[in-house]
């Protein structure tokens, strides 16, 4: 929890205590459900809420932006995002329902007004968001041909609107047909944590 206060200095009260309310959160849901590897959830803090927190070292999110996270699993990237950007809307969803459950418990517990879940599958929604993030939850391309509509003609940040894709790994492939619009940012520019060393965030602006 630690490493997340000295990325962030800047966290509040209430984040602070909102940040340190997720560990044991997760814990007693994960002991029921088995929703982070048993083995893994230690790391929680490092390869799964600072992780997503990648997201806002990339982009400053002005107030009033809308983001849509799909396939949030257990409401990564968009809870510990909800948490950064209190006076940004989140709306999470997942086609899975016990994994929805989750997040809405999460988001109770923590007190979490300006997020929102939902279990539907993205191809289904009807509104428009500024950004659509995610954490691998398919190939890169699929992810764009699933989400594209959604993403709204109004740009209000200091970059236009688009995709914030969080992958590890190999992406030459994946991002090739999307040649120049696409950019890439190394995450071990953020955070020295060897964990980051082959992580990535994928940006392709629309509009």
């Amino acid at each position: 929890m630690d490493q997340i206060f000295n990325y962030f200095p800047d966290l509040n009260t209430i984040q602070k205590k909102q940040i340190a309310s997720l560990f044991p959160v997760y814990k007693e849901w994960n002991e029921k459900v088995n929703l982070i590897s048993r083995k893994d959830f230690e790391n929680l803090y490092e390869r799964h809420i600072l992780h997503s927190l990648a997201i806002a070292k990339f982009i400053d999110f002005k107030k009033g932006t809308r983001v849509l996270d799909v396939g949030t699993g257990g409401g990564f990237p968009g809870i510990p995002l909800a948490i950064l950007f209190p006076h940004v809307q989140f709306h999470l969803v997942d086609s899975i329902g016990k994994k929805i459950a989750i997040v809405q418990d999460v988001i109770k517990q923590l007190e979490l007004t300006n997020a929102t879940c939902e279990q539907i599958r993205c191809e289904q929604l009807q509104e428009k968001y500024d950004f659509v993030v995610s954490r691998a939850v398919t190939s890169f391309p699929e992810f764009v041909n699933f989400t594209k509509d959604l993403i709204n003609q109004r740009p209000s940040n200091s970059i236009k609107n688009g995709i914030i894709y969080l992958k590890g790994g190999e992406i030459v492939d994946e991002i090739a047909p999307f040649k120049k619009k696409v950019s890439v940012i190394n995450i071990s520019d953020y955070f020295e944590n060897e964990f980051f060393t082959t992580k990535k965030i994928i940006y392709l602006p629309f509009y």
